[in-house]
């Protein structure tokens, strides 16, 4: 099978809370337990989802953001991330029309499954309505005639009287009802914030959570029709994106003969540090970097020979004490920063680069404290380098997203990282010798040049 011809099915909902998640994973656990070899994606930022979707397929979860990647890097992104798949299952963000805030439908679930020519199946929560869902599904079946909604699966329904009603009302409307699901308290999993406590921190409790979808969604739902409207997807005209081919460059020389030709770079992992896009570690890899994950909650010192580091998001708040507890890599973090190695750090990163974190010693490496707020911080930002660092060159232009309920103080540096022009204009974040860091979580594979610039640094430091 082409993987530009991969089955594939988007799952959305006319709102948040609907139960996508619950379908989704659910659906791709249950797919898997056939022996199919299913690809998990994400809509937008989210990083907590993916992990969720990782234990469902045994494959990474990848997003596909329209706002942060922009449109045309939508397909060859689910492309890579299908390669060799028997079928993919595609995780909605918030309601299905609901995109980037003033940007129209960029960035919306609806957006996605065009660009994907991938049909939708609405997940309706049916808890409190019977006949009115049909007047529901047909306004979001009839407000973009270019979004396909193949099916609906009825969630949350009371009873066997209730699920008559709600399948006689859908007739009328023309779509056929894919699945019907009970209200079960057994796959709902703990929030926080805006999102699910990531799987790295409830390891035991996630696969139960995900064992108990995939029991709902296969006991409730047709996954023989699923796996049939998953096959009327269309056809892609675009090929796969490959970070080999990307993150090449015309103006890269030959390592020299005293250049080490795989510098060392160090990635942050384990329950602290959850939030990365799978993209951005293969496009270090395909730069030369020799990646290397290490957990700041357990392990002591950098792996040997570290040339470069990249922290990424997280909950670090949750775990700053066992941060802090462990001094010997706090201060190898800070030797590292301090010989001038290139170092990456978004959002948790941020925290754990800071003086303290809710008065606990961090590593110290920036002049600043971090403290949890009441306010949360969230949405998508429009940046541009204020000045060079390891990342990139003044005035180069990055979309990302920022998603943090703490605050630095000072929020930038004397140098700092980012310009942002939404949702006000502000610098914020720090470079400093090669440091940079900063809140705005940032998809690579946007702009490639970040990761070859970042390894070419870890070279020549």
């Amino acid at each position: 099978m082409s993987s530009s011809s991969v089955p594939r099915l988007v799952v959305a909902a006319p709102s948040s809370g609907s139960g996508k998640t619950t379908v989704a994973t659910g659906l791709m656990a249950a797919f898997a337990a056939r022996g199919l070899a299913v690809s998990p994606h994400k809509v937008g930022p989210d990083y907590i989802d993916p992990g969720y979707h990782a234990l469902a397929t045994g494959r990474r979860g990848r997003n596909l953001d329209a706002y942060l990647c922009g449109p045309e890097l939508v397909g060859p992104l689910f492309l890579h991330g299908a390669r060799g798949c028997d079928v993919a299952v595609v995780e909605g963000v918030m309601g299905l029309y609901d995109g980037a805030a003033g940007e129209g439908e960029l960035a919306s679930t609806a957006h996605v499954a065009k660009l994907l020519r991938a049909p939708v199946v609405l997940v309706v929560d049916a808890s409190s309505q019977s006949r009115s869902v049909a007047a529901l599904v047909h306004g979001f079946v009839s407000w973009d005639p270019e979004v396909r909604v193949g099916g609906v699966i009825l969630n949350k329904v009371a009873s066997d009287r209730h699920e008559v009603m709600l399948r006689e009302a859908l007739e009328q409307v023309g779509v056929p009802v894919l699945g019907v699901l009970r209200r079960a308290p057994q796959v709902d999993t703990p929030s926080r914030h805006l999102g699910l406590v990531p799987v790295a921190e409830r390891r035991a409790e996630a696969v139960e959570a995900v064992a108990a979808m995939a029991a709902q969604v296969s006991d409730g739902c047709d996954l023989d029709a699923l796996m049939g409207l998953a096959r009327s997807a269309g056809a892609l005209s675009c090929a796969a994106w490959d970070a080999a081919e990307v993150v090449s460059s015309p103006t890269h020389q030959p390592t020299r003969p005293d250049e080490k030709p795989e510098p060392r770079v160090a990635v942050a992992g384990g329950p602290a540090f959850t939030f990365s896009y799978a993209e951005n570690t293969e496009l270090l890899a395909a730069a030369g970097a020799d990646v290397v994950p290490f957990d700041p909650l357990r392990d002591e010192e950098l792996p040997e020979g570290t040339r470069g580091l990249v922290i990424g998001g997280g909950f670090p708040e949750v775990y700053a004490a066992e941060l802090s507890a462990n001094e010997p890599l706090r201060k190898a973090v800070a030797d590292l920063a301090e010989s001038g190695a290139p170092v990456a750090a978004e959002c948790a990163g941020l925290l754990y680069l800071c003086r303290e974190l809710d008065g606990l010693p961090m590593c110290g490496v920036l002049d600043a404290g971090a403290r949890m707020t009441e306010r949360l911080t969230l949405g998508y930002r429009d940046a541009v380098a204020v000045g060079d660092s390891v990342l990139a060159a003044a005035g180069t232009r990055m979309r990302g997203h920022e998603f943090h309920r703490t605050a630095v103080e000072p929020g930038a540096g004397a140098e700092p990282a980012w310009g942002l022009r939404t949702p006000q204009r502000r610098v914020e974040g720090f470079v400093r010798h090669g440091v940079h860091a900063s809140y705005l979580h940032t998809h690579w594979a946007a702009e490639p040049g970040v990761a070859r610039r970042f390894v070419e640094r870890c070279r020549t430091s």
